[in-house]
């Protein structure tokens, strides 16, 4: 699904091409000089890309998109976002270059940071407390299953990018700063030890300044990580000196994992010594950007291309905080709607604040479906150009799936109410007489709509069902619609359905015509919205629903 694509992602607009443009524009400034710029861009044009990374070597480096993880905690929705947004670009780039140029996601483990709170969702806290400030991998594990508590998280945070079918690289901060792969940059941070500390100054306040250094160093004693000040700096030995808690002059190298960067300089470390060339991060951190990249670019490195997305609100628009535990968590989201639905939230509009609570989850599924539907429709038409822009390529990762649902996820809430179903058995048995031969296994993605809808209904809609009486005007009409539905022939299906609805609303006066579509809604189903009511009774069937209707008409429903 990625060869062939050059051509058309040059020219696609969605917001994942735009950011795979300026990545293969920055690999070319950055890595070849201007004769080989002139002969990749001509190779470029002609979406000779494999032969472009033959002719020049350069191109054959891996382009590095990375990600970062607090380890001090369990992996949440944040990070499945901040592993979507790069996968999502990763993908755009290797359609765009032809998957000739290799890619790297890097997902990073700030597991060296100290254990500075301890969490509300683990057992065992006394132990946690006996063990505040080491490192997270050097804090027993309070649920007795791993080496440490950064490694048990690690664990978690593996398993579940892998579950979502993450390509990522693992790295932990511990292994990292230990194995001595940070060492070159943390001896060029000691040298330039006043350009770094010009930098992070003026963004701290005064009490801060006094004690500051971007080195944290590991003491020898307790194991714990301190923020204590550098007394002493010698480039030629490559080590610091430092108070130890004890207030005994302390010296050790800042290689090694014998000291920890501050987390503005472990950015801008991380970025140089793996040569990141693209972070997503959200707009708090635009200013943490700035200094970091002036931190690089001191190091004498350039800071990788960064994109701004704007953050989640939840349901009284309060930004999202994990010590607050508001909003949605990944397992909430999952009982209520597929994964394809939650990829499709962090893909539309990355640049706009948007709710993560309950009721966004069903709009969300039914435009990931709609979008789906138009991909497919596009593919059997025979048309030569993929639809790059359409979100359900960027979902899926370049290969949507070929058959989408017949069925929305809001039609199936409103089957399971009106049916008032509790098993997947009730609700396929309507869906099977609507879709003739239609099964669980032949329809998967409906199957999986099916258990989701039945999880929402439970849990959301059932407690906030509330029934009222027609007026006089809405019961007239619902009385024709009532023998309107009686003289329909015989397998009429969702169209012909609909248009008699619309004639009803039209001839009883409603004005506008949609307030006789939310008095359907409010009086037969006890709820404000739903689907296109012709698509309902079909699905539901117009005996039950003529049924429904004059047992409204008769006061049953309320109360």
């Amino acid at each position: 699904m990625l060869q062939g694509l050059s051509h058309q992602a040059r020219d696609a607009k969605s917001w994942p091409f735009e950011q795979a443009r300026i990545l293969l524009d920055r690999i070319t400034r950055l890595r070849l000089t201007d004769a080989e710029r002139d002969l990749a861009a001509s190779l470029f044009a002609q979406g000779k890309f494999h032969e472009a990374v033959a002719t020049l070597p350069a191109l054959a480096e891996p382009v590095v998109f990375q990600c970062g993880y607090g380890a001090s905690g369990l992996p949440h929705l944040g990070t499945f976002g901040e592993a979507t947004r790069p996968t999502i670009v990763r993908n755009a780039f290797r359609a765009l270059t032809e998957d000739a140029i290799p890619t790297q996601l890097i997902v990073f483990s700030d597991d060296m940071d100290g254990l500075r709170k301890i969490p509300d969702n683990v057992p065992n806290k006394a132990m946690l407390e006996e063990d505040r400030d080491k490192p997270v991998t050097a804090v027993r594990d309070p649920f007795g299953e791993h080496e440490s508590f950064g490694h048990h998280n690690n664990a978690r945070l593996r398993a579940f990018l892998d579950g979502f079918g993450f390509d990522y690289t693992f790295m932990s901060s511990t292994e990292t700063y230990k194995s001595g792969r940070f060492d070159a940059v943390l001896l060029r941070i000691l040298e330039r030890f006043d350009a770094v500390m010009a930098i992070m100054l003026p963004t701290l306040g005064e009490e801060r300044r006094a004690t500051y250094s971007p080195f944290l160093p590991i003491s020898p004693r307790s194991g714990r990580v301190l923020q204590a000040p550098t007394l002493e700096r010698n480039v030629e030995k490559g080590t610091i000196v430092f108070a130890d808690e004890d207030g005994t002059r302390t010296e050790v190298p800042v290689t090694g994992g014998h000291v920890k960067l501050q987390w503005r300089p472990d950015w801008a470390a991380r970025w140089t010594a793996l040569k990141v060339d693209f972070e997503a991060s959200g707009k708090d951190l635009v200013d943490s950007v700035r200094v970091s990249n002036k931190i690089v670019r001191a190091l004498g490195a350039e800071p990788p291309e960064a994109f701004h997305f704007e953050l989640f609100m939840d349901e009284n628009n309060q930004k999202i905080s994990k010590s607050k535990g508001n909003g949605l968590t990944i397992e909430e989201w999952l009982r209520y709607g597929a994964p394809e639905s939650l990829t499709y939230y962090m893909f539309q509009s990355p640049k706009s604040a948007k709710r993560l609570y309950f009721d966004v989850i069903p709009k969300a599924t039914d435009e990931y479906l709609s979008h789906l539907d138009a991909f497919n429709r596009a593919r059997s038409e025979g048309q030569n150009l993929v639809p790059l822009d359409n979100p359900a390529w960027h979902v899926n990762r370049g290969a949507p799936p070929e058959k989408g649902s017949p069925v929305s996820f809001s039609l199936l809430l409103n089957l399971v109410s009106a049916a008032d179903a509790s098993t997947k058995e009730i609700l396929w048995a309507f869906l099977e007489r609507y879709l003739p031969g239609a099964t669980p296994e032949s329809e998967p993605l409906l199957d999986r709509l099916v258990g989701y809808a039945l999880n929402y209904y439970e849990d959301f809609v059932r407690p906030a069902k509330t029934f009222r009486a027609p007026t006089d005007q809405e019961r007239a009409a619902m009385e024709d619609l009532v023998a309107r539905l009686k003289a329909l022939p015989a397998g009429a299906d969702a169209e012909a359905i609909q248009n008699e609805v619309f004639e009803v609303g039209k001839a009883a006066g409603f004005e506008p015509l949609r307030a006789w579509f939310g008095a359907l809604y409010e009086v037969l189903l006890g709820q404000s919205q739903g689907p296109r009511f012709g698509s309902f009774v079909a699905i539901f069937g117009i005996d039950r629903t003529i049924d429904l209707i004059e047992r409204a008409l008769k006061g049953e429903l309320v109360g």
